[in-house]
């Protein structure tokens, strides 16, 4: 699992274009990497409309937005076109990335037991350094450009 004062993994993964993104790709400019457990439902809704919301508040103080689940890009596509999302969402179909930081795993809800996605965003700074971790009982979806910034 990553933690405050690793670096993220080089390579971060591919999004719904097929645009590889590595961490390189951000230096000199603070991170917000969000994980998510799935498109479309309501609380990954709330949370990316109100990074979408706030995306211009983050831009003027130095950050990237980037996104993370485990569906593949044409789930991705019809996310980001029905809410306007201006950031990129990696597809992390193989559970690379989400193994990676430590964000995948058993999961239980309304007595069921599954593996998912952990929600927990990841903020570095210019370097590429993760200086604050949100996990998952911290994040208020309807708030959390607030919580981060």
């Amino acid at each position: 699992m990553i933690e405050v004062g690793q670096r993220l993994p080089d390579v971060l993964g591919t999004d719904q274009d097929g645009k590889v993104w590595k961490t390189s790709d951000f230096k000199g400019r603070k991170l917000v990497l969000y994980c998510y457990p799935k498109d479309a439902t309501p609380g990954c809704t709330s949370e990316a409309c109100n990074l979408r919301d706030n995306h211009e508040r983050f831009i003027s103080q130095g950050y990237a937005v980037l996104g993370c689940s485990t569906q593949d890009a044409k789930s991705h596509r019809k996310f980001i076109e029905k809410n306007a999302l201006p950031f990129p969402l990696l597809c992390d179909t193989e559970l690379k990335l989400v193994q990676q930081l430590g964000v995948y795993g058993e999961k239980k809800m309304a007595g069921r037991t599954y593996m998912g996605v952990f929600r927990t965003t990841f903020i570095t700074d210019e370097a590429g350094v993760v200086t604050r971790i949100i996990g998952p009982k911290e994040i208020k979806v309807k708030d959390h450009a607030a919580q981060i910034l």
